[in-house]
């Protein structure tokens, strides 16, 4: 071991050559000397500002200034989330366990909360005892990657720790992901993350914010009640529609900006609508900025690139010719005839070339109408054209557009469709349209069950217009009757109507 310890050292970042400098003790005679600046002590002897080199280095290292990126502009505007803001700013102010930890599901927007108290804080429009605080997040994942040697991965967190406490700025620590910090170094006997941060956390010397799920606050927090009672839950719901479309709003210049394109209103109210319906498996308002996200790709590379019609139509021209080819050279070696398959590919390719040729006429018009009206919507002298350019641009393109100017209603359906394969045409239709004549449409497809429709229209009228209770199901039925008179496709006709077709109906036989 001691012929090993030269080596492990040199191939450790947290070698004791290096360390040297954050030593606590250094004895001298009968007096001790502390080199770095334990919490209370003079500070004197130590330039203002300044840390020890090996703790600055370990900040900069394993943590990322918040407040900077905020003052930099580089940290979207986060809207909607005025009380859980508010309250993590009492939290933060109290003396003592003033460690807030924001609990909720996957994508609700728990760092956005934090990047929001970042903005506050860059902003001065926080408590006088919060406007010099510097906002970090820690990286968990830095702090343990590399980390062979014992007690590397404890020596890294008590270093950014020292950090933090000695810091001449008060530093305010987040930690993303806590859970991670449960058993993390925890090898060979060395001490756990949180047992590290356990006393610190309780004298109020570290004031740190913690982010984690519902399932892994159960999981590991409630389990360890002397980590759990050093925290203040904050609850992060879900938002709902309309503090959805807030947020995005405040989102919407920064995408329209980087895609360079124009986003609609009504795109911002679909995408939110939209994702709630149909991407059931996720949260908003995560959801829905991806979806938004993806529209305006969509319709900027709708800009840049041949559309996917017409690239679509190439191919297949492109595929029956290298069939054709095999063909002609099977028959050319005595092969059998492949007069009718060639024949066929004949025709097919008669067929494509002509919707080829009517795509690339509609492309050119509507891409030189789309350059028009671009450039006289950033021309302000040549407003008055707008307009009429739309007008034109619409009158091409009818419901088959190859170009799209605008992220609108449609550009978000397409992108739903594709995710989930609901057809776009049940997509764009309009619900309260849908809701109003429900039982004449499922009425076309089962004959002669007008009161039991009608029941069930009723039923799912009222609860989507919130007149029933919105922790329940929309419905629940139960359809009676012999063999034969429709309550399987009454189900069916149903799911295809409301919920996106026949393939979102879970069917368990239990015959």
């Amino acid at each position: 071991m001691q012929r090993l310890s030269p080596l492990l050292d040199a191939q450790s970042d947290e070698c004791p050559e290096t360390l040297q400098d954050a030593e606590p003790v250094l004895p001298q005679g009968d007096n001790v000397t502390f080199i770095g600046r334990p919490v209370g002590a003079d500070t004197a002897g130590i330039p203002s500002g300044d840390l020890p080199p090996v703790l600055q280095g370990a900040l900069d290292k394993f943590t990322r200034d918040i407040t900077a990126s905020a003052r930099e502009g580089k940290i979207d505007p986060v809207s909607g989330r005025d009380t859980e803001i508010r309250q993590m700013v009492d939290i933060l102010s109290r003396r003592r366990k003033n460690n807030p930890i924001l609990v909720g599901d996957p994508g609700v927007g728990k760092t956005a909360l934090v990047e929001g108290l970042a903005l506050r804080i860059a902003e001065g429009n926080v408590p006088e005892s919060l406007r010099p605080v510097t906002l970090r997040t820690l990286d968990l994942g830095l702090l343990q990657a590399g980390a062979g040697v014992k007690g590397e991965f404890e020596q890294r967190l008590k270093n950014v720790i020292d950090a933090v406490q000695q810091s001449p700025a008060p530093v305010l620590l987040f930690i993303d992901e806590a859970h991670t910090l449960i058993g993390a170094g925890n090898q060979a006997g060395g001490a756990d993350a949180a047992n590290l941060l356990k006393p610190a956390l309780a004298r109020g010397e570290l004031r740190t914010i913690a982010a984690t799920t519902w399932s892994e606050y159960k999981q590991y927090f409630e389990r360890d009640a002397a980590l759990e009672r050093r925290f203040q839950m904050v609850r992060v719901d879900e938002p709902d529609d309309e503090t959805a479309c807030l947020m995005l709003r405040s989102l919407k210049s920064r995408y329209a900006e980087h895609h360079n394109v124009h986003i609609t209103d009504e795109a911002v109210r679909a995408a939110v609508t939209l994702s709630r319906r149909y991407l059931t498996e996720r949260q908003l308002p995560d959801k829905a900025v991806d979806l938004l996200d993806t529209a305006a790709a969509r319709v900027r590379m709708s800009l840049d690139t041949v559309p996917e019609q017409l690239t679509r139509i190439r191919s297949q021209l492109a595929s029956l010719g290298m069939e054709k080819q095999a063909l002609l050279e099977d028959i050319a070696v005595g092969h059998q005839n492949h007069g009718e398959r060639l024949s066929a590919i004949e025709q097919e390719e008669n067929v494509l070339m002509t919707a080829r040729d009517d795509l690339e006429q509609q492309y050119a018009r509507e891409r030189k109408l789309t350059g028009e009206l671009l450039e006289s919507r950033s021309d302000i002298s040549r407003q008055s054209e707008t307009h009429h350019l739309q007008q034109a641009l619409h009158d091409i393109q009818q419901n088959q557009p190859l170009l799209s100017v605008d992220v609108d209603v449609r550009t978000v359906a397409g992108v739903v469709a594709d995710w989930t394969g609901v057809p776009l045409s049940s997509l764009m239709k309009d619900e309260q349209t849908e809701l109003l004549h429900l039982e004449k449409d499922i009425g076309r497809r089962v004959v002669g069950q007008d009161v039991a429709l009608e029941s069930i229209a009723q039923r799912l009228r009222a609860a989507k217009t919130g007149l029933t209770s919105g922790n329940g199901p929309q419905g629940v039925f139960l359809l009676v009757g012999p063999s034969g008179v429709g309550k399987t496709e009454t189900a069916l006709a149903l799911a295809d109507e409301m919920y996106g077709g026949e393939k979102s109906l879970i069917t368990i036989n239990l015959s």
